[in-house]
């Protein structure tokens, strides 16, 4: 049972999105690098202790910021690239909200109050929904034209 798949010439702006992600995680774990020097959080340690460091709380919400991104991030390539595949423009702008929005996510993080996260950064989560019903209409198509 073989499927082929046509990528529509719309589907570089999906490629495009995955790109743009790549280099915000980039500069994401810049940022926590930077923070690791500002508060003297040294490898291999992943969160500082408050026992250990008078800063652990800002440390580890720009850690934090940063690895909550990293944990998303397959379910995020999985869904764009996926729901792209029918509905590559759909994919791509709700990819690139999300994309916006997790640099937003990461940026209230990074204040040291978790709650501040949410202000524009919860839009991610309206877009992953998107996301996810593009991949499920995807899906549903497959299997509609592979039962007919």
């Amino acid at each position: 049972m073989a499927v082929s798949v046509e990528l529509p010439k719309e589907y570089g702006y999906v490629v495009l999105v995955v790109v743009a992600y790549a280099f915000l995680n980039f500069w994401m774990s810049f940022q926590v690098g930077a923070a690791r020097k500002k508060y003297k959080v040294f490898y291999p340690t992943m969160y500082a202790t408050e026992a250990e460091n008078k800063d652990a709380k800002p440390f580890n919400c720009v850690q934090r910021g940063h690895q909550n991104s990293i944990e998303m991030m397959p379910l995020f390539f999985a869904t764009l690239l996926l729901g792209g595949l029918q509905h590559p423009v759909v994919a791509a702008a709700l990819g690139l909200l999300y994309t916006v929005a997790r640099f937003f996510y990461f940026k209230g993080y990074a204040t040291g109050v978790p709650e501040n996260r949410y202000k524009l950064g919860g839009l991610n989560f309206p877009a992953i929904m998107g996301l996810i019903i593009c991949t499920a209409s995807f899906g549903i198509n497959l299997v509609i034209r592979e039962a007919v």
